[in-house]
């Protein structure tokens, strides 16, 4: 089973807990991870893009001239795509760009990159966050208390802690997220990952 020290939110020890090993301790699989990536990547891609053909072009209502005897070729519009200022042809329209990958793909990315931190040793488990009122300078003590200066992912239990994430959410290079929302771009995009014992427990009833 997975071992990881536990601290208290002043950074002082207070143990070690034991992890399920089918959600913290597998063999990380490369490749469903970088698919899962690119599938949440893309999610994220707004597909506003847009083109104007020519029914969209301002203009070219009148024929730009006869039909016959000018020697030229033939044209009804001056906003055809051949014409400068003309209508664009197979340009880009709005759309998703999001697809889905199977349940089971998605939850074994996320034990994958779960067990990446613990073997790499950038998980850090706390027994809990409580605060008394949203206070950012409370929570950044937290962070140097326990060592974390680079970019952290914090995961809090689903419910319950509203002080903790009013209080994170302002400081530089830290994301706040909840142990059902956390994804798998969350935690590759960070250097460590700041989780709770209630919100790792609420992460291996679901993955376990």
């Amino acid at each position: 089973m997975a071992k990881v020290s536990l601290f208290k939110q002043d950074g002082k020890s207070a143990g070690d807990i034991t992890l399920n090993d089918a959600v913290f301790g597998i063999e990380p699989n490369e490749s469903v991870v970088f698919d899962v990536i690119l599938s949440q990547r893309a999610s994220l891609r707004q597909g506003t893009h847009a083109h104007k053909n020519r029914s969209l072009v301002r203009g070219g209502g009148k024929k730009p001239w006869r039909q016959k005897g000018t020697g030229r070729a033939r044209q009804g519009s001056i906003r055809s795509p051949q014409f400068r200022g003309g209508g664009t042809v197979f340009g880009p329209n709005p759309r998703s760009y999001a697809y889905k990958l199977p349940q089971k793909v998605r939850q074994l990315a996320l034990k994958s990159v779960y067990s990446a931190k613990v073997a790499e040793e950038k998980l850090v488990a706390v027994d809990e966050l409580t605060f008394s009122a949203p206070k950012t300078a409370e929570f950044a003590k937290v962070l140097e208390a326990l060592s974390i200066e680079r970019k952290v992912l914090v995961v809090l239990p689903n419910e319950g802690n509203e002080f903790a994430e009013l209080s994170a959410r302002n400081l530089p290079n830290v994301k706040v997220t909840t142990a059902n929302s956390a994804s798998v771009l969350d935690i590759v995009s960070t250097d460590k990952v700041l989780a709770t014992q209630a919100a790792l427990s609420q992460i291996e009833e679901v993955l376990a």
